[in-house]
């Protein structure tokens, strides 16, 4: 299954793979209702791969940037134990049905792959 056609999967796989990665989601919304049909199919799929979801919340305006182009509606912390666990879920047959809601959702979104190097939600 090849996932999502913006998925640059080549590029993520190539990365050192030495633990946990968080994927910061930035998105421009166009139906939230199709989105929270997203998120509901996806928790279970994240949740399987030893994932979590750190943060949520709603982007309520630009702080610093360009007002007009670094707007976002909704941003998401999602934290996958491995590069890898991240990749699998993307690929998989339930993630291709969940994503025809996403691509209902969304105007942009953003995946952003950052690994720790402070945090003061340590994990155990």
């Amino acid at each position: 299954m090849a996932g999502p056609k913006e998925i640059n999967a080549q590029l993520i796989a190539s990365l050192p793979d030495k633990g946990a990665v968080v994927m910061v989601n930035l998105l421009r919304l166009r139906d939230r209702a199709a989105y929270k049909r997203y998120s509901e199919l996806t928790m279970p799929l994240i949740k399987a791969r030893g994932g979590t979801v750190l943060w949520a919340g709603d982007g309520e305006a630009v702080a610093f940037g360009d007002v007009e182009a670094d707007g976002w509606d909704y941003v998401v912390l999602v934290r996958y134990p491995t590069r890898a666990a991240f990749l699998d879920m993307m690929h998989s047959p339930e993630y291709s049905a969940a994503n025809l809601h996403r691509e209902q959702a969304v105007a942009k979104h953003v995946i952003l792959a950052s690994t720790e190097t402070y945090s003061k939600m340590k994990q155990a």
